[in-house]
């Protein structure tokens, strides 16, 4: 199954990809395709739209996924250091983190408070609130930590699977799944709202280690299969298959699968536009973003997926050029895969360790 050994450009292109699908759909999100096709022409929006200062700006999707990968680098810091550490309980930390950096109050109780340590909290761009999800902001102001076996809620938003890219560049064959799961439960508690994660980590995972995409979509398949709940998001990804395999690609066929404000929604429609890309990256992103639903997730998403399969070099330079906290986003896929493949270097003074202290 596996085509090419994991590589830096395909971590980088799995976190960019996801970035530049967040910031092109981000001003039409929302929108009806209508208003899309009214605004930027028939093809709908084409090329990441630059703001004030000539950068297309990501939103929270992005945001908590730079939050995700940072919390689970602590961990792998801790559990090197230590010998131990509770991966969710971690990247938990690290949400509540990127809470403060919403302007919102954290729990009385929380168990990280400012001034914060670490590097990417102290991002400009990651102070600013880039329309976050109310789901994700109650769940971690309520100082509570929703789990698989407690849920926080009943939501299956796709603010769980939006950031999950992460844990499948990390995460071990025999864990991944779970892992995005428990991840996503902390702040989405239906099934769908964490199950649709487990799928994408896993697809991202093998893709990184070099399997088809039809290959990582089907085994992914199988690892969702068995759980309980899980009714949903086979469902999204049977439909999104077979659409895939049914005509050529269009807003339709997007439409006809959801809106992707919901995760099984969102991981369909991510499927679908990855299959239907043939390869083109930019193909892809297109599709993804251009419908009546939550444009920039589903961006996001399908970008990861790409990425994580095309590696950096399938981004259209111009996208990247103009893509905010490009170098940043670049320096945590980076880490990402230092810490995936060089294992404990983390004590001595040098590496990706000493940036992300271990809790």
């Amino acid at each position: 199954m596996a085509t090419h050994r994991r590589t830096p450009a395909h971590y980088r292109g799995c976190l960019l990809a996801g970035a530049v699908g967040d910031a092109l759909g981000a001003p039409v999100e929302r929108l009806s395709l209508a208003r899309i096709r009214a605004a930027f022409g028939p093809p709908g929006i084409a090329e990441p739209e630059p703001g004030p200062d000539g950068l297309a700006r990501i939103t929270d999707d992005t945001q908590m996924t730079l939050f995700t990968a940072e919390g689970l680098l602590r961990a792998t810091t801790r559990r090197h250091e230590r010998d131990a550490a509770d991966t969710p309980v971690v990247v938990h930390n690290a949400y509540l983190r990127w809470l403060h950096t919403q302007g919102m109050p954290l729990p009385a109780d929380a168990p990280v408070a400012p001034p914060f340590d670490g590097w990417i909290v102290h991002l400009p761009e990651l102070n600013a609130p880039r329309g976050p999800g109310r789901t994700c902001l109650s769940a971690l102001a309520s100082g509570r930590r929703g789990s698989i076996e407690h849920p926080i809620n009943e939501s299956k938003g796709c603010g769980g699977i939006m950031r999950a890219a992460p844990v499948g560049l990390l995460a071990h064959d025999d864990v991944v799944f779970r892992l995005a799961c428990e991840t996503a439960a902390l702040t989405h508690g239906h099934p769908s709202g964490y199950l649709a994660a487990g799928c994408l980590a896993r697809i991202v995972h093998d893709l990184v280690h070099g399997a088809s995409l039809d290959d990582a979509i089907a085994a992914a398949r199988d690892e969702l299969a068995p759980w309980p709940g899980a009714d949903e998001c086979l469902a999204a990804i049977d439909a999104a298959v077979d659409a895939a395999r049914s005509g050529p690609p269009s807003a339709d066929t997007v439409t006809r699968l959801g809106e992707g404000w919901v995760a099984d929604e969102a991981l369909g429609i991510a499927v679908y536009c990855a299959l239907a890309a043939e390869g083109d990256l930019a193909t892809g992103l297109r599709l993804a973003v251009n419908h009546s639903g939550d444009s920039d997730s589903t961006g996001a998403i399908t970008g990861n997926i790409l990425g994580a399969m095309l590696g950096e070099d399938a981004i259209p330079a111009g996208w990247l050029d103009r893509l905010e906290l490009r170098e940043p986003i670049a320096r945590l896929a980076e880490d990402l895969f230092a810490a995936a493949t060089e294992g404990p270097r983390v004590a001595e003074g040098e590496g990706w360790g000493v940036r992300y202290p271990g809790w």
